[in-house]
């Protein structure tokens, strides 16, 4: 329901992250990581320079 729901209130809102968090927590399973930390530091890096770029020649 949280991938294309409509929600009219943030309170509707809240209840359906709560019903999906509480409905995921009964079984859960442990986070793999595909990458290594280097990898994932290293495009946090690419991706704050790019990001900084724009924001200097756009923001005033």
């Amino acid at each position: 329901r949280l991938r294309r729901g409509v929600f009219t209130s943030v309170p509707e809102l809240v209840a359906a992250i709560d019903e999906y968090v509480a409905h995921h927590n009964t079984n859960p399973k442990p986070f793999i990581w595909t990458k290594s930390a280097r990898d994932i530091l290293q495009k946090v890096i690419r991706a704050n320079r790019h990001l900084s770029s724009k924001q200097n020649g756009t923001l005033h």
